[in-house]
């Protein structure tokens, strides 16, 4: 106990690296005896060790040998579709493969809070999974320590990232597109796109699919509606447009945004699918009880969960095969709520 009355925190591998001056590798390697650490480093390390007190219990043991059984995922959200659904894919794959599962809650993205839970997942050993939807998860994946076993959950990314990036996503764009496609197909003359928010300030995957799709069939590009995540997002968004009369095809950037769009248009007494056809993102459970049914884009983001951990896994066992980015491929499903546009548009 320190002077001002609180108990110390027992020494983690990392400070014994801090204070020996070396990488986090290299006090694995000291610990595990290994041959290929020079003398006078292995001596700072086993100095640094007896000053600190440090105890190589289970976990640094694990950690030292890669043969961890524990995975942590860092996120920002636990209850949103996406985010709960690829929660549940590592879950089942860590349990099918005996390794335990925490979950550490980012709640803010500023800069101390996110390296405050970065370092309590460092310090429970094994490999990291960060769903990285959102500044938060952005900012926690680019603060896990270089060395540690990481896998990201990132948004589509503009261009394939190289070897080093061990990232996992949906082809986002892809979705955006096949479903901007179906409502210009119907025959409107555009359709109008009320976004989620980015992980980032970059336009969004989502947002570049759509925008690809007006552009190829020469369609007029509506400015995007950026809203939230939830339903209440979409039905601020909605009131907005449903007053025009010239909207009359809106594609939402999830499905619980387009479930508040529904109620809006509802109350503007535009129909649905006769006056404004709607489309939403990932199929999630209520998409096809809702009245009417939801035409949306189906996201498998279970399996991108356990692609994620597989792709973790391969790097804590190292003999397991490591898969190069594995990508999750979207498939339009067509529901009630899409329709042709009104007579004489």
């Amino acid at each position: 106990m320190n002077v001002t009355g609180h108990t110390r925190r027992p020494a983690s591998i990392r400070d014994v690296a801090t204070a020996a001056g070396v990488s986090y590798q290299t006090v694995s390697r000291v610990i595990n005896g290994h041959p290929s650490v020079r003398p006078a480093t292995r001596e700072r390390v086993l100095a640094a060790i007896e000053e600190l007190g440090f105890r190589r219990n289970a976990t640094a043991l694990a950690l030292a040998s890669g043969r961890t059984r524990t995975v942590t995922v860092l996120t920002a959200n636990t209850t949103h579709y996406g985010y709960a659904s690829i929660l549940q894919g590592i879950e089942e794959s860590a349990r099918a493969a005996s390794y335990a599962v925490g979950i550490g809650v980012l709640e803010s993205a500023e800069d101390a809070a996110v390296a405050a839970e970065v370092q309590r997942a460092t310090d429970a050993g094994g490999g990291i999974i960060v769903i990285a939807y959102d500044p938060a998860g952005v900012r926690a994946l680019d603060a896990v320590p270089d060395g540690l076993p990481v896998v990201g959950v990132v948004e589509t990314p503009a261009s394939p990232p190289g070897g080093e990036s061990p990232w996992v996503w949906t082809d986002d764009r892809e979705a955006a597109y096949q479903a901007t496609r179906h409502l210009l197909s119907l025959g409107h003359e555009t359709v109008h796109y009320v976004a989620i928010p980015s992980s980032t300030r970059r336009t969004s995957a989502r947002t570049s699919g759509w925008r690809q799709a007006l552009k190829e069939a020469g369609a007029p590009e509506p400015r995007p509606v950026q809203s939230s995540w939830g339903p209440a997002g979409g039905h601020a968004a909605a009131l907005k447009l449903a007053g025009d009369p010239s909207v009359t095809a809106i594609l939402c950037g999830n499905d619980d945004l387009a479930l508040g769009v529904l109620r809006a248009l509802h109350e503007r007494g535009r129909a649905v699918p006769g006056e404004v056809s709607v489309a939403g993102f990932d199929d999630a459970p209520h998409s096809a009880f809702l009245t009417p049914s939801l035409t949306t884009v189906r996201l498998d983001f279970t399996g991108l969960g356990r692609a994620a951990f597989a792709l973790l896994h391969g790097a804590l066992e190292e003999s397991a095969p490591v898969a190069p980015h594995p990508v999750s491929v979207p498939e339009l499903v067509v529901r009630e709520s899409s329709g042709p546009p009104p007579s004489g548009t």
